[in-house]
């Protein structure tokens, strides 16, 4: 499937209550088998009609539509594409006579199959995003209805509808990938539909870019992306890229947006499809309900793929986890056994414990803080040596330029990283900010969060490294966090530094850091104060 048809496997799910004075309430969702009709989607918007008498347990695997409303009414909205011939051109006219397409929607009544737990999703949920983190998914926290919500999140509704597919095109089901053959750094297509049913000439099945920051629990049950999507995605598709321009379905969002704290994350939720299907067909097994629908196990028109993304081996710097026991953040080895990060990371401890997440390992190391610049420097750097030698670390080249509106990558510890090993975020260049014809400080449009100071912002393409993560913004007047303008230390401002170290060992090399130009120190005054990190 190319990106262009994503589109068209999205749609819009309101949910509403007949005769009821209860605003419907409406969420994304994917047609995973037009000729059938079936639709999957977040299971939220259903949580608020549930009449069952049972009490309700999280730990349940499946809610049959009996546990819901009688009056309960569903409309599923998605995009057709129609020809519309164009007028003959006027005699004279050079252009000739051609056939244009518009996107029209269509909505249909639907019927709830049933509501699956997502069990894998549920139990990797609980085990990264921590209550001591106060992790946040939904609204305001004081919200009853709202915190009802969150044990929704591993919920998904499957549903039937009229057939949508239309004549001449491709009725099987959607091509699908496990998500356990995904990589962090793979791109991705996220597809929903920004605030559900408002306004769908505007938003219905809205793309966004971007690529897989990190991966949890089984089978990466939990995936996190820095794609940006907007309240109203939930239920939407997530694809992953393969080649130059097709698509496989591998998530469906749970959330768009997220809070660590007080601090919005700037990334994406989601849950393995592969997962949700698994959940189904289990379910199947106890239940009826699914015998006729396509996802029953002897479906042979089910497409898969379980290769993992290939792409260009792009080899990106090796970054660590850096406690220093108050405070936390991440490293990069910029040399054999020798690690730059922030200095506010090592919080002037002459010792630090070092972590570095090697495929399924993690590997402890103690390191010495041999160098911090004072407070006082706008450079917020320090310089660690490792007691041992960190197997296949990756050192990197140093970029010699800058450019503006070019793609980079952030390898840090911020959103999962503490748990699941450093996060992937990907944006622009957006600014390289210079005095004398000398850069002092990066801009960039990745989504960095608590955690990532000391990260490595490298270039997309070649993974040479281009300066070290020190903060993000915050507006101290609107109590804001903005995960997508942070800035960076420049290579160029500890590079020659570097060199001269490796020749004399001596680190007080490093002392000109503290003695900057008054110029510099009001260029980084601006932002310091507001650091969140």
């Amino acid at each position: 499937m190319e990106v262009k048809e994503v589109e068209r496997c999205c749609c819009v799910v309101k949910v509403s209550e007949a005769f009821s004075t209860k605003k419907p309430v409406s969420c994304s969702g994917v047609i995973v088998h037009p000729q059938t009709g079936t639709v999957i989607c977040t299971g939220l918007p259903f949580s608020r009609f549930i009449t069952d008498n049972e009490p309700f347990s999280s730990d349940r695997e499946f809610l049959p539509p009996r546990s819901f409303s009688e009056k309960l009414k569903i409309r599923v909205s998605f995009s057709t594409q129609r020809d519309l011939d164009r007028s003959r051109p006027a005699r004279g006219e050079a252009f000739t006579p051609s056939r244009a397409k518009t996107t029209r929607q269509r909505e249909v009544a639907a019927q709830l199959l049933m509501l699956v737990n997502c069990l894998e999703f549920k139990e990797a949920f609980k085990a990264v995003f921590q209550e001591a983190d106060q992790w946040r998914f939904h609204g305001d926290e004081e919200d009853e209805e709202l915190l009802r919500d969150a044990q929704f999140l591993s919920w998904f509704a499957v549903l039937k509808t009229r057939v949508v597919v239309e004549r001449g095109t491709d009725s099987g089901s959607i091509p699908w990938q496990r998500s356990s053959s995904l990589r962090k750094g793979c791109p991705v297509v996220a597809c929903g539909s920004p605030f559900g049913s408002l306004c769908l000439d505007l938003f219905i099945s809205t793309l966004s870019k971007g690529i897989i920051s990190n991966l949890a629990g089984e089978d990466n049950a939990v995936i996190l992306t820095d794609a940006r999507c907007l309240p109203g995605t939930e239920g939407g598709g997530l694809f992953v890229v393969e080649g130059a321009d097709s698509v496989r379905l591998t998530g469906l969002i749970v959330s768009p947006f997220g809070w660590k704290a007080n601090e919005w994350i700037g990334l994406t939720l989601v849950c393995s499809v592969h997962l949700i299907f698994r959940n189904v067909i289990r379910c199947m097994s106890t239940q009826d309900p699914l015998r006729d629908v396509w996802l029953h196990p002897e479906e042979a028109g089910l497409h898969m793929s379980s290769t993992a993304h290939e792409s260009k081996a792009v080899k990106y710097p090796t970054v660590c986890f850096v406690d220093s026991g108050l405070f936390w953040g991440s490293g990069v080895v910029i040399a054999s056994q020798l690690i730059l990060t922030c200095r506010h990371v090592v919080n002037g401890k002459s010792t630090v414990t070092l972590k570095f997440h090697h495929r399924d390992r993690v590997h402890n190391f103690v390191g010495g803080v041999l160098f911090s610049t004072e407070a006082s420097s706008p450079y917020d750097l320090a310089l660690v040596q490792l007691r041992g030698s960190v197997p296949e670390a990756v050192v990197p080249q140093i970029a010699q330029s800058f450019n503006p509106g070019e793609s980079v990558v952030v390898v840090g510890y911020g959103g999962l990283g503490r748990s699941c090993g450093p996060s992937l975020t990907s944006g622009v260049l957006s600014k390289a900010i210079s005095l004398n014809y000398q850069p002092i400080m990066l801009q960039t449009t990745c989504a960095v969060q608590a955690g990532a100071s000391g990260g490595a912002v490298v270039r997309a393409c070649s993974g040479e490294l281009l300066g070290i993560v020190s903060s993000n913004t915050r507006d101290l007047a609107a109590k804001v966090t903005y995960p997508h303008l942070n800035f960076s230390i420049p290579v160029t401002v500890f590079q020659r530094l570097l060199q001269r170290f490796h020749q004399t060992k001596d680190v007080n090399v490093f002392k000109i850091l503290n003695t900057t130009e008054k110029e510099v120190r009001r260029v980084w005054r601006l932002q310091g104060a507001q650091s969140k990190l």
